[in-house]
Order: C-alpha cells, then structure tokens, then sequence
C-alpha cells in the first residue's frame, strides 16, 4: 500500500487540490439581490431620478402578437437552430425604412455600385444597417458577390450607427473625415 502511495502521490494530491477548488466553487456564498422600487441611494442616482418624471401608469395592455413570452422565445430559438442545420434563412426581416433613403457613399468603402447593390436588398437607411444583427450581416455579406467581405473589413455596420445618429464627430473620430 505504501508503495502504491508512494508511486500516485502527486496524482492523488492534484485530485484533491481539484475537489478542494470545486468544493469552494460550489459551496461559496452568493450576494443576495433585493429588488425595490424605492428611490436610488447613491447621489448621481438621485440627481437623475429627480431630473427624470415617473413612468406613467401603462394603459396599454399586451397583445398576442408582442412575442416577448417564453413559448415564443424558445420558438424562435429554435427556428434559429433548424434554420442553421438546414441552411435555409428562417428571419429574412430587415428593419424598415422610415423616412426618406440616407445617402450610403457617404460611409466610407461605400461607392455608387455597392450603394446600389444595398438599396436594391431593401437597405436605405444608415439606421438599418445599424441594427442588422450579424446572421444578417453574413447573409447580406454572401450576396454581395464581388463586394463580398466590405461590410465587416470596412465596419459599414459601425459607420453606420454613428451616422444614423447623427453623431458627425465620432465618425470622424474613429473613421476620418466625412
């Protein structure tokens, strides 16, 4: 027996050394979170929920057509799954194009053919490009045929989100001048 133990000791004190760290990792305390509505304790809490009025009171109630329950989450998770083992697109809805259309060549690696080609998939506006989610972006990537790759070597999605916001100096900041 000795021998044997002799043989496996450092075996069997890095078994224990594992145990010890996964005992501490599941036995550890957790930090208990009391949720309240009542006001914010610290002083820049307090200064903007004095700035900010209270929310009204909703009048609105939910309909069926919202999605936000867990049946729907789950179910469209799982379109997600069967649409990635399948191949096929399971969510071909982009944002749509409120307003007027947004001058694209204005984002930079942007010129008139890639122009054209975004506003012929349906995208006119710099907001919608912000908000393409990256299984969007991949798919609109793949059919931009020898453009294929732009979008994410030039960041169209990020240009974009600074421009829909309007926010000029940012992009000049992070991309150069307009």
């Amino acid at each position: 027996m000795s021998e044997l133990l002799s043989t496996y000791w450092p075996i069997i004190l890095i078994c224990v050394a594992i145990g010890v760290i996964v005992g501490m990792i599941a036995f550890r305390p957790r930090q208990k979170v009391e949720l309240t509505d009542s006001a914010p304790t610290r002083p820049h809490m307090q200064q903007v929920a004095r700035e900010t009025p209270p929310p009204a009171a909703p009048t609105m109630t939910r309909t069926a057509h919202e999605g936000r329950g867990i049946a729907d989450e789950m179910a469209a998770a799982t379109s997600d799954i069967a649409g990635d083992f399948v191949g096929a697109r399971v969510h071909d809805n982009l944002p749509n194009a409120d307003g007027p259309p947004d001058d694209l060549q204005r984002m930079k690696g942007v010129g008139p053919k890639l122009a054209a080609m975004l506003n012929d998939k349906g995208l006119t506006r710099f907001a919608q490009i912000a908000a393409l989610t990256p299984d969007q972006l991949e798919n609109l990537d793949a059919e931009l045929g020898a453009f294929r790759g732009r979008l994410t070597r030039d960041q169209i999605p990020q240009q974009a989100d600074y421009l829909s916001r309007g926010d000029q100096d940012g992009f000049e900041a992070r991309f150069g001048k307009l």
